[in-house]
């Protein structure tokens, strides 16, 4: 799948399903922990330095962005969870938009699950992807910050995130480094299998 950096929008940031765009398209779902690095992973994936809002705050995106990625699909970019700095009433009002988008959105096709390779993943981690399953959303888990790991240790942090996450044998789990930026072949490749 070659993506044309040119060809990017962002379609709407939606709260409710009467919002979400509709274009015909395949959509891939982006989630994972507010400073997991969504926004870098997304800006990275599409050659752009800012097309997703980075922010030294985590749990700066409190809605569904929808980008149109060269009239080929549709990125969504969802809330990050584990957020410690908004109130239960919030987090209970994102926990409802982001499992309406996951469990009645016919045309997701993919969720990139991104974790973080230095760590255990959390317990929001496993309830994601526990939740994923439950609704038979195939996952790509992408495990970040990849560079801030020796090379000859990546293979043992992601066996340890695949059998804490106990994950499916059809899912696949990739570590990226947004610095490094070598896998977007790898990780086009796989999205477009799903599409």
């Amino acid at each position: 799948m070659e993506v044309n950096p040119n060809q990017i929008e962002l379609l709407i940031s939606a709260v409710k399903k009467e919002q979400y765009p509709e274009t015909g398209l395949g959509e891939v779902a982006l989630s994972g922990r507010s400073n997991v690095g969504k926004s870098t992973f997304i800006n990275s994936m599409i050659g752009r330095k800012n097309m997703a809002r980075t922010s030294q705050q985590p749990g700066k995106t409190q809605t569904l962005n929808f980008y149109n990625i060269d009239q080929q699909l549709v990125f969504v970019d969802v809330p990050g969870y584990g957020y410690a700095k908004v109130s239960k009433k919030q987090r209970e009002a994102f926990g409802k938009m982001i499992e309406q988008y996951l469990s009645e959105r016919e045309t997701l096709k993919l969720v990139i699950q991104l974790v973080d390779l230095r760590h255990n993943p959390t317990e929001d981690d496993l309830l994601m992807y526990d939740y994923l399953k439950y609704f038979d959303i195939p996952t790509l888990v992408v495990a970040t910050k990849e560079d801030k790991i020796a090379k000859g240790k990546v293979q043992k942090h992601l066996a340890n995130i695949q059998s804490k996450l106990e994950m499916e044998p059809e899912d696949e789990i990739i570590s990226y480094s947004s610095i490094k930026n070598n896998k977007q072949k790898q990780i086009w490749e796989i999205i477009e299998k799903y599409l």
